[in-house]
């Protein structure tokens, strides 16, 4: 067995094993591997690597990554990430995922890398390790992996006779936002948001993104909410919607969702959520996912019960 370099040219291979594996809970398509897995730019090369058989099969992998573009989103660059590590069933118990967690480390360490995240990486698949995945966690706490919580993914199917509308309030306009608000969308997510979401809605609109996974809330001009809203025809393939291929029907997606502080308390929060699901439906979408949140009691409310459950994890360096 030897490690081999992060390279594209297994990405067949590199899918397959994916899906032989958790493929039943967590389908993978190849588009969505190369988007996540190939073109992040913030991927580690020298601590990604594919393990391969003396038959030169891939047998195992990880994906590591740590920040690494130049816009400025409030992302650290001493948080490094473990996107993923997976090991053929037959294959374990012999060290590989072992020697594929001490390469990703030690490179990432090198790096300046100060603390590890297991998931929660740009352009992630999971905000921690699926529950599915108990082995898995035990396996990373012998390796000094702390436990942070529980995170989960959210559904509803909504039927003919559902009544979700976009909210009417006095004083306030619910919209999709519109290609010309995009720089005045960027300044409010930079003054409230930046971070993750102000990076994630740069990079949608790189990608060639027109505003319409976007439900905004207005207060005259100024824009005070948002909540993001995905389909089938988004720009690329958003978080929300990465397990669509477990549906038969189109999977929609909506979250996440802001407001400025200086309005919160109002209710415009569920609001805002509410505009976004509105919008979906109106597209036709009948089962929405709301991915990777605590707020399980704040989407009861809207009839959205648990479906995935992750536990996050950390290791300090």
């Amino acid at each position: 067995m030897k490690l081999e370099s992060w390279n594209e040219r297994r990405i067949d291979a590199l899918v397959q094993l994916w899906n032989q594996e958790i493929g039943s809970h967590f389908p993978m398509r190849k588009e969505l591997f190369k988007q996540n897995s190939f073109e992040d730019e913030n991927i580690c090369e020298k601590a990604s690597a594919i393990a391969i058989d003396e038959e030169n099969h891939v047998v195992g992998f990880v994906v590591a990554k740590r920040y690494q573009e130049k816009k400025e989103a409030g992302m650290s660059k001493e948080i490094g990430w473990i996107q993923v590590l997976l090991v053929a069933e037959n294959r374990r118990n012999q060290g590989i995922g072992s020697l594929l967690l001490a390469n990703a480390e030690t490179h990432l360490k090198a790096a300046g890398v100060k603390q590890i995240l297991l998931g929660r990486d740009p352009w992630h698949y999971f905000p921690g390790i699926p529950m599915e995945l108990a082995e898995a966690k035990s396996w990373f706490e012998q390796k000094g992996y702390q436990n942070s919580g529980i995170e989960h993914d959210m559904i509803r199917k909504y039927h003919n006779d559902d009544v979700a509308a976009v909210p009417k309030i006095t004083g306030i306009e619910c919209q999709v936002l519109k290609l010309e608000d995009k720089d005045s969308f960027l300044d409010f997510l930079h003054r409230c948001f930046p971070g993750r979401w102000e990076y994630e809605a740069i990079h949608y609109f790189q990608k060639g993104g027109t505003g319409r996974e976007f439900a905004i809330l207005k207060k005259g001009q100024q824009i005070i909410g948002f909540c993001r809203m995905n389909d089938e025809n988004a720009p690329f393939v958003a978080q929300n919607v990465y397990w669509a291929p477990l549906f038969q029907a189109e999977l929609g997606g909506v979250g996440p969702l802001g407001v400025d502080a200086n309005e919160r308390g109002k209710g415009y929060g569920l609001a805002v959520v509410e505009a976004g699901i509105g919008f979906l439906r109106e597209r036709g979408v009948s089962r929405i996912v709301i991915d990777w949140t605590g707020l399980t009691a704040f989407y009861n409310k809207l009839g959205y019960t648990v479906w995935k459950s992750y536990a996050g994890y950390s290791k300090n360096l």
